[in-house]
């Protein structure tokens, strides 16, 4: 059985060695934010760190990964305040979100190497596909989330996870709670 640690964690797959670590992840670990695209790497949405470097988990099994540290993004930063993720909010680089996760990884390795990398350091470094297209802000966000890296700038935090339905329904009033009242966000009729 593979052991290897996984979000600090330590870990055992009880499965065929030769299975990608991709479906190790996602199926035996329940770890989905890795996600499937090709699984033949060339579309960057199953990356992940390996020992501190982006690497495509379709392409690596788990014998290849044993013994190893394994970081999901599930494990990069629970509360989302990792600075490559406060900066792809900062700068709408996100659309689907699909492809999200393995362009995050790919940028938290590359500004652990890097915090200060420029454009052609970004192309290189993140070469996952986006069907959004989200390249321009793309580059706009990673070179923030290294300034934040330096300590140059700050970003307000995102949300936290699993906002409340009806903190949700107050914020923005299109969307309504299951009882409707007004005390809770839902809607109701307009005053004559």
């Amino acid at each position: 059985m593979p052991a290897m640690t996984v979000n600090d964690a330590p870990v055992m797959f009880d499965m065929d060695p030769e299975t990608p670590l991709l479906w190790a992840l996602r199926d035996a670990a329940n770890l989905t934010g890795t996600k499937y695209g090709c699984g033949v790497g060339d579309c960057g949405a199953c990356m992940v760190l390996i020992d501190g470097e982006a690497l495509r988990s379709c392409l690596v099994t788990i014998a290849e990964a044993e013994g190893r540290t394994i970081t999901t993004i599930e494990g990069l930063s629970r509360d989302r305040s990792h600075p490559v993720q406060q900066a792809l909010v900062a700068e709408q680089a996100i659309q689907c979100g699909f492809c999200t996760p393995g362009i995050v990884m790919a940028a938290a390795s590359l500004l652990r190497r890097n915090p200060d990398p420029s454009e052609a350091d970004i192309r290189e470094a993140i070469p996952n596909l986006c069907r959004c297209g989200v390249y321009p802000r793309l580059i706009t966000a990673v070179q923030r989330a290294g300034r934040v890296t330096r300590r140059r700038e700050t970003i307000s935090a995102a949300p936290a996870p699993g906002i409340d339905p009806a903190d949700a329904a107050r914020a923005v009033p299109a969307m309504g709670s299951a009882s409707g009242g007004e005390a809770d966000g839902g809607t109701t009729e307009p005053e004559d």
